[in-house]
């Protein structure tokens, strides 16, 4: 197999018409995009954490209005 720098990658995808781009585009961003289970639980347990937080009152809220009032 031939290796190919990702600028050769590049010049040679960017000669594609631009229906083809889009198509190579969705296709690599639909593999950076695949589940990848070791970050998920990562997540699910800092989500967890951070829902017994609210519930027991550690964490503090702010208002959706509070939050509006200070971007106007």
């Amino acid at each position: 197999m031939i290796s190919l720098s990702h600028q050769e990658i590049y010049q040679q995808a960017n000669q594609l018409p631009p229906l083809e781009k889009l198509r190579l585009a969705e296709l690599l961003l639909a593999d950076l995009d695949a589940p990848n289970p070791e970050v998920d639980a990562v997540w699910h347990e800092e989500a967890q954490k951070r829902w017994q937080a609210y519930q027991s009152g550690e964490l503090k809220t702010v208002s959706y209005s509070a939050v509006m009032q200070k971007y106007k």
